[in-house]
């Protein structure tokens, strides 16, 4: 079996697009630059970039490999005022799971947050921890329902 590499040169691209679309030259010209830079260099760029914007370090994503972050302490003023107001956004957590029905949640968590298998065993196997973030409320119950007639426990905060 004969395995054939095609060497990487300055002229090909890794994301060269089938469709030109027309685009401000001057911002053509900052990509090409930029494509050509080596991972330290892009590194390094985009350190300065977020220190001349003023963009904080925040990571992306709706899943956390750990515990959340502690949120700071709400004044008091806030604080009156969302009591008022009824809560719209949820955060769901798998808490627990009946240990014949591990194959089907894990098969769901795999299919409704797109994880891969193992991912998604670790994720159950790890249990309890957070699956979704800012969930509205009637996703949420439908989530917890679903969970629910397959075995599993989750927490909708």
């Amino acid at each position: 079996m004969t395995c054939v590499y095609q060497r990487r040169t300055p002229s090909t691209r890794r994301y060269e697009s089938t469709a030109a679309a027309p685009t401000n030259p001057k911002i053509t010209t900052i990509v090409d630059q930029i494509s050509q830079l080596t991972l330290l260099e892009t590194a390094d760029l985009v350190s300065t970039l977020k220190s001349k914007l003023n963009i904080p370090d925040q990571p992306i994503g709706n899943f956390s490999s750990g515990p959340a972050p502690a949120a700071p302490a709400p004044v008091e003023e806030e604080e009156a005022a969302p009591a008022a107001q009824e809560k719209t956004l949820f955060t769901l957590t798998l808490k627990s799971f009946d240990a014949a029905a591990k194959p089907k949640i894990i098969k769901e968590i795999k299919s409704m947050l797109g994880l891969s298998l193992v991912e998604s065993k670790k994720f159950v196997e790890g249990a309890p921890k957070m699956m979704k973030e800012g969930v509205p409320k009637e996703e949420g119950q439908k989530i917890v329902e679903t969970m629910k007639g397959l075995g599993g426990v989750v927490g909708m905060d």
